[in-house]
């Protein structure tokens, strides 16, 4: 998978960008490795399909909730456990949405979407809709896509932070689909602004890792010392 590595002046470790492809079994391979290196956060930032009607093309979706229907960690973390958001993070995140897309505190709801991200291991799941339909509409989902939950999932067991900030780029269920003309002119509009915003998130969350207070209780077990 590439990875891009940036230091910081001191030579100490800044941020990486990793390119983990598609799928959830990329995701739950690159994120096992990851975790022992001891992150202080990790961040998805990626595409989605939107799920509502009221949703635009490009805009922004904001995990706060995932149904994980990808199964590659069923056997470690059973499904019906929750994996709770962290607060430091998605106030982060919706910071730097703000601030890198100069909308204005009012508006902010109609660019950025808070909700349920669904996480499926099937490419092709438009295709069996009718079946899953009532399990998305239990769930309130906001969007679908295929390595959210995974990582989300794998921060929750290693006790590493993490968030999930994703940008929609089709409408599958409302005939909006990505197709290559579309797919160009959108990735040129929003890709360097989606980057720039988990760029300024980590900016953010640094200052919450020297300040010691990013790592949260959340993440521990009963009686489990800090990481860090």
């Amino acid at each position: 998978m590439p990875a891009y590595h940036l230091v910081r002046k001191d030579g100490s470790p800044g941020v990486t960008l990793v390119n983990m492809g598609v799928g959830p079994s990329n995701a739950k391979t690159i994120t096992d490795h990851l975790a022992v290196l001891r992150p202080h956060v990790w961040l998805m930032i990626g595409h989605c399909g939107a799920l509502r009607r009221t949703q635009r093309l490009g805009d922004y979706v904001l995990a706060h909730a995932y149904l994980r229907d990808d199964n590659v960690l069923d056997d470690v973390l059973p499904p019906s456990i929750p994996l709770p958001t962290i607060a430091e993070v998605q106030l982060a995140l919706t910071k730097a949405v703000q601030e890198e897309t100069g909308i204005d505190q009012s508006q902010l709801k109609q660019h950025l979407r808070t909700g349920t991200v669904v996480t499926t291991g099937d490419r092709n799941w438009e295709l069996r809709f009718e079946q899953i339909a009532k399990r998305l509409n239990q769930s309130r989902a906001i969007a679908i896509d295929m390595e959210s939950a995974t990582v989300a999932a794998n921060g929750y067991r290693y006790r590493v932070p993490y968030g999930t900030l994703l940008c929609a780029s089709d409408k599958p269920l409302h005939g909006e689909i990505k197709l290559p003309g579309m797919a160009d002119a959108f990735y040129q509009e929003r890709v360097g602004q989606h980057l720039a915003i988990g760029l300024r998130t980590i900016d953010l969350l640094a200052k919450e890792a020297d300040a010691g207070t990013l790592h949260s209780r959340k993440l521990r077990s009963f009686g489990e010392p800090l990481f860090r």
